[in-house]
């Protein structure tokens, strides 16, 4: 089952999924597939209410605990999209809707977490339309080329170079395997200007990491050295 994203109010109390390593910004697209019997409760519950789930990372990527230390911001999503397979999962997809910061959590009963969220921080997440004036889609492009290379990564680079950059730049945030401090810290930031310099930063770092250090001027971008 796929629905349109509406959620013209967003709610003052929702569950919180900790998943180190995941990042959920407004538009972007997230599946998940939930198993977990206390997740298996929260899809339930969400379904039957708002269908908003925030997405929050454990502080330690680590952590063996029940209910580990978590990020105070996050990602909210509302379900898009829901499958339940014959063996009892829910696929579902999360679209991106805000950020948001946690004010408090609360003590619950359910097997789910739960928390306040104050959403007024990122109110500039429920804008249409990204300033996009500040980034430097090039040098985007050419760290990026070399970064796909050095991961292996398929690229549909015709698809690559027409795509918007604003939504091009949270799709990489969202998909590119960096860490979760990494994944954070995009999350975190203001704009999507002040996180196409991260991502940049970040895919430029790998690749100079792997070429010993040395960077050479190229007009395809850095050179991989195997």
């Amino acid at each position: 089952m796929s629905e349109t994203v509406v959620q013209s109010v967003l709610p003052t109390q929702i569950p919180v999924f900790p998943l180190s390593g995941v990042l959920l910004l407004p538009g972007g697209r997230l599946p998940l597939n939930i198993f977990e019997p206390r997740y298996l409760d929260m899809v339930r519950d969400a379904m039957d209410s708002h269908r908003i789930i925030g997405m929050v990372q454990p502080v330690d990527p680590l952590h063996n605990q029940l209910a580990p230390a978590i990020y105070p911001v996050g990602g909210a999503g509302q379900i898009s999209a829901f499958e339940e397979t014959d063996d009892g999962r829910f696929l579902i997809t999360l679209t991106g809707v805000a950020r948001f910061r946690i004010a408090r959590e609360l003590d619950v009963t359910t097997r789910y977490r739960q928390v306040i969220a104050d959403w007024d921080r990122y109110a500039a997440d429920r804008d249409t339309e990204q300033d996009e004036t500040g980034i430097d889609r090039d040098r985007l492009m050419a760290a990026l080329r070399a970064y796909l290379q050095l991961i292996e990564l398929p690229a549909d680079w015709h698809a690559i170079e027409k795509a918007p950059t604003g939504p091009l730049v949270d799709n990489l945030a969202m998909i590119c395997p960096f860490g979760a401090s990494e994944k954070q810290a995009l999350l975190e930031c203001g704009d999507v200007t002040e996180r196409s310099r991260i991502v940049t930063a970040l895919v430029e770092m790998a690749v100079l990491q792997r070429a010993g250090g040395h960077d050479q001027d190229d007009d395809d971008g850095p050179t991989i050295v195997h």
